[in-house]
C-alpha cells in the first residue's frame, strides 16, 4: 500500500516535479518550443520529421530520445531495485542531474545543441530515480500518467470503493509542483535566458544535500 511510502518521498516528489516543470518550460520557450522533460512530443516530432524535415533535424530529436534513454539507463544500473529505501545511491544520482543540467546550460548560452542532449540526459535520469514501489506508479518528469491514475482512483470512488487519500495527495503534490515550475522557469527564462537553468540545478544540489543529511540521521 502506498502507506508504506516515508513521508520524505512526497515532499521530494514534489521538489523533482518542481523541477522538472522548470526545465520543461525553459525547454519549450528556448528549444523551438521542444519539450525535454518527456518524449511523447519528442517522439511525435521524430515521426514527423521523416517526411517533412532535413535529415539533420530528425538526428538531432533522435540524439534527444537516446539521451532521455541514457539517463534511465544510469539511474537504473545504481538504484537496482524500484523499492524506495534509505541508503541507495539518490543523492549521488541528484548530483549527476544537477551537473547535468549545468553542462547543458553552458552548451546552451552558447547555441550548442549538446546543451538539448545533456538536459534530456538529466530529466531521463531523474524520471527513473523514483519508481514503481508498493502500488503507487511515481513519475515526476510529466503528467500524463499521473492525471490518468488520480482519475482512475476518482473513478473507482464514484462506483463506491475506497478512495486512497494518501496516494491521491502524492498526486496532487506533484501536479502542483510541476505547474508551479512551469509558472517560475517561464519567468526565470524572462529574465536570465538559459542561465535560469542554475535554479533546478541549484535544487537538485540542494536535495542531494539535505538526503545526504536525513539518510545520516535516520541510521544513526
Amino acid at each position: 500500500m502506498i502507506t508504506k511510502l516515508p513521508r520524505w518521498v512526497e515532499y521530494g516528489s514534489f521538489v523533482l516535479a518542481l523541477v522538472a516543470g522548470l526545465i520543461n518550460s525553459i525547454g519549450l520557450l528556448g528549444f523551438k518550443h521542444q519539450a525535454v522533460s518527456h518524449l511523447s512530443g519528442t517522439a511525435t516530432l521524430l515521426g514527423t520529421g521523416f517526411v517533412n524535415a532535413n535529415f539533420s533535424d530528425v538526428l538531432h530529436l533522435a540524439f534527444v530520445i537516446l539521451s532521455f534513454l541514457v539517463g534511465s539507463v544510469i539511474s537504473g544500473y545504481f538504484l537496482r531495485s524500484g523499492a524506495l529505501k534509505l541508503g541507495r545511491n539518490y543523492s549521488g544520482l541528484l548530483v549527476l542531474e544537477g551537473i547535468l543540467i549545468l553542462g547543458s546550460m553552458y552548451f546552451l548560452v552558447d547555441g550548442a545543441v549538446q546543451g538539448n542532449y545533456l538536459v534530456s540526459a538529466a530529466c531521463g535520469l531523474q524520471n527513473a530515480l523514483v519508481t514503481t514501489y508498493s502500488g503507487a506508479v511515481i513519475r515526476t518528469t510529466h503528467l500524463t500518467g499521473i492525471f490518468t491514475d488520480l482519475g482512475i482512483m476518482l473513478g473507482v470512488r464514484l462506483r463506491g470503493e475506497a478512495f486512497d487519500k494518501r496516494k491521491a495527495s502524492l498526486f496532487i503534490l506533484i501536479i502542483i509542483g510541476f505547474i508551479s515550475g512551469g509558472s517560475l522557469g517561464a519567468y526565470a527564462f524572462s529574465l536570465l535566458s538559459f542561465y535560469a537553468l542554475y535554479i533546478p540545478a541549484g535544487i537538485c544540489l540542494l536535495l542531494a544535500f539535505s538526503y545526504s543529511i536525513y539518510s545520516a540521521k535516520v541510521r544513526h
